[in-house]
C-alpha cells in the first residue's frame, strides 16, 4: 500500500468520530520466515493461540483496509458498534445465553465453551499475548471482532478442536475474510495431519477444500448480529448463513475410528498402531 492511499484512510472516520486507521499503527509487514517459525511452533504445541495471531500478522493481506472500511463505515457497521461494542461481555455471560429457548446457537455455544474448558475473555487474553500494540481506531474493532467470532464458528460449522476440526475452521474463516495466514496454516496443517494418520484413507484434504468453499458461499460472520443469532435455533441460523454438514470431515472421523485412529490424538494413536506394524 502507498503512503497515499495509507493516508487516505487515516483521514476517514466514522460518525461517532473514530477513525479508520489511527495514523500511529504501524504499516503491515510481510514477514513469511517469521510465519515460518510461528507455525513451527504453533505444531509443536497447538494450544499456544498467541503463535496463530503472530502468524497473521506476519501474513497481512493486501485488501484488509478495504475490507474494513466497507463494513466499519457502513450502517451495518454503525449498528453492530452500537449494539455489540465488545462481544466477550456477551459471549461470556452463559446465564443470559441459558435463558435462550433450548437448540439455539447460544446453548450450542455454551455448551461448547463450558465442555471445552474455554472462555471469550481467554481468547482475548491469548491475542494480548502476541504484544501487538492496540490503537483506539476502526481497525482494532475490526480485528477484535474476528478474533471474538472463532469460537461461534466451531458450533456454526459442526467442526470440533481436534487437529482436523481446528484446520477446517481455518479454511473456512480464509473463505469469510482471506489472508495468507489462514492459508499457511489451514494446508500445511492438513498435510501435518496426513504425516501423522500415514497410511490412512481418510480424506483430510477433501475435509478442508470443504470447509474452504462453504466458507466462501457463507455471508461473513463478522457483519451479522451475534446477540440476534445467538437467540434463534441453531439449523435456522446455520441454514440462513447457508452452513452445510461437515460431511468430509465427519467422514475422515468415521474412516479414522475404524481404523483405531483417535481423531483427537493423532500422535498417541499413530504411537500405538505403529509397534503392531512392526511386529507384523
Amino acid at each position: 500500500m502507498s503512503r497515499t492511499d495509507r493516508a487516505t484512510y487515516t483521514q476517514m472516520f466514522a460518525p461517532d468520530g473514530t477513525v479508520l486507521l489511527h495514523p500511529e499503527r504501524a504499516p503491515a509487514r510481510y514477514r513469511p520466515l517469521r510465519a515460518v517459525r510461528s507455525f513451527q511452533g504453533l505444531m509443536k504445541d497447538k494450544e499456544d493461540t498467541s503463535l496463530v495471531f503472530k502468524i497473521f500478522e506476519s501474513l497481512p493481506s493486501k485488501d484488509f483496509l478495504p475490507r474494513v472500511s466497507a463494513l466499519a463505515l457502513s450502517e451495518r457497521g454503525e449498528f453492530l458498534r452500537s449494539t455489540e461494542p465488545f462481544l466477550p461481555e456477551i459471549l461470556d455471560d452463559h446465564a443470559a445465553l441459558r435463558r435462550t429457548p433450548k437448540g439455539s446457537l447460544a446453548h450450542a455455544y455454551c455448551d461448547f465453551m463450558e465442555t471445552e474448558g474455554l472462555s471469550a475473555a481467554g481468547l482475548v487474553a491469548e491475542s494480548d499475548r502476541s504484544g501487538r500494540p492496540r490503537y483506539p481506531d476502526l481497525v482494532e474493532w475490526f480485528i477484535n471482532r474476528s478474533r471474538d467470532t472463532h469460537d461461534l464458528f466451531h458450533i456454526l460449522t459442526g467442526y470440533g478442536r481436534d487437529a482436523l476440526g481446528e484446520t477446517c475452521v481455518l479454511l473456512f474463516t480464509h473463505g469469510q475474510s482471506p489472508s495468507q495466514g489462514h492459508l499457511l496454516i489451514g494446508y500445511a496443517g492438513a498435510a501435518n495431519i496426513k504425516k501423522m494418520a500415514k497410511g490412512s484413507a481418510a480424506p483430510v484434504f477433501g475435509a478442508v477444500r470443504e470447509a474452504h468453499r462453504t466458507g466462501k458461499g457463507a455471508p461473513p460472520l463478522i457483519a451479522q448480529p451475534i446477540r440476534e443469532l445467538l437467540a434463534r435455533p441453531l439449523e435456522d441460523v446455520r441454514a440462513e448463513l447457508r452452513i452445510p454438514q461437515p460431511t468430509q470431515y465427519r467422514e475422515c472421523h468415521r474412516i479414522w475410528q475404524a481404523e483405531g485412529i483417535d481423531p483427537y490424538n493423532l500422535l498417541a494413536s499413530k504411537a500405538a498402531v505403529e509397534p503392531e506394524l512392526l511386529a507384523a
